[in-house]
């Protein structure tokens, strides 16, 4: 994989075709790894896009540059890492899609630095909804039990010592049944077996409750995402509708966030991995919007 430095990382990204014109960035999600766009690059790099999928801090290879940067997972950091890496790799106005965490931390860097992209595209997750202070049903709170979980010394010890099983969970409850094999998880959680994918982990889930400070670095940034910007860049949101852990209704009715097009796509029969389970769909819908 080629590697590109930030201040703070080494990044390593898969590429397809580069040298290219225009240029697509994907981002994975937790828990997963830059391979869950597997079946959705090679068609975007045929269509003609430069397309890379970076692995985030926290999930090998990548790796942080100072034994001494703090193991932050919040979700600024992932926004700022994304804004260093295009500005690293000399990139100008990507089309950014991003998947659960990924989703997060496109949306956040647009946020922070309005005009870094041509394209938004958020899979799985709805704009607006990481505050601390936000409204949380019932039936969300349960489907988050894996946050509060890891508030808790029994969910660290958990994620430190047995972190596969309880990725695995989620992969089992998040989506219909039989959507992934034995192999693909294990490949796949390969990614889980950095030093550092238990703290960024743990960190990530805690601070965005209010139960962990954040790294000082980013005390900007948050201050810059409260109350959460209105973002200008056309703007796709494409969302399972049998997603367990955030109900598609999470990203309904977000349209007064977005001053450009905006558009919101329920894919039927489809959990919380849209690029993993219908990966035509899902390319088929970036390609038309980003074309637009």
């Amino acid at each position: 994989m080629p590697t590109v430095d930030t201040s703070l990382l080494r990044v390593h990204y898969e590429e397809w075709n580069p040298g290219t014109g225009r240029t697509i960035i994907l981002v994975h999600g937790w828990p997963d790894a830059p391979r869950c766009w597997a079946k959705v690059a090679p068609a975007l790099a045929e269509a003609g896009w430069h397309v890379l999928a970076p692995a985030l801090r926290g999930y090998l290879p990548t790796r942080f540059l100072s034994d001494e940067t703090p193991r932050s997972g919040q979700l600024s950091a992932l926004g700022r890492d994304l804004i260093e890496l295009i500005e690293a790799l000399g990139i100008r106005r990507p089309a950014l899609v991003g998947h659960d965490w990924g989703a997060r931390a496109v949306a956040i860097a647009c946020g922070l630095q309005p005009g870094i992209a041509s394209h938004l595209c958020m899979l799985s997750v709805g704009y607006g909804t990481n505050s601390a202070d936000q409204p949380l049903p019932l039936s969300m709170a349960r489907n988050y039990w894996y946050h509060w979980y890891m508030a808790t010394p029994r969910g660290e010890r958990t994620v430190r010592t047995d972190g596969r099983n309880f990725a695995r969970v989620m992969w089992d409850t998040w989506s219909p049944p039989g959507w992934f094999d034995e192999a693909e998880f294990n490949e796949t959680a390969k990614a889980f077996d950095h030093q550092d994918w238990a703290d960024v982990t743990l960190h990530s889930y805690r601070h965005r409750w209010g139960h962990a400070e954040g790294d000082p670095r980013y005390a900007a940034d948050e201050a810059a995402l409260v109350p959460a910007p209105i973002l200008d860049v056309p703007t796709l949101v494409l969302h399972g509708a049998a997603d367990a852990v955030n109900h598609p209704d999470t990203s309904a009715g977000k349209e007064a966030f977005f001053r450009g097009p905006y558009e919101r796509q329920v894919l039927p029969g489809v959990g919380h991995f849209p690029q993993r389970e219908d990966p035509a769909a899902v390319t088929a819908a970036i390609l038309r919007f980003a074309r637009s």
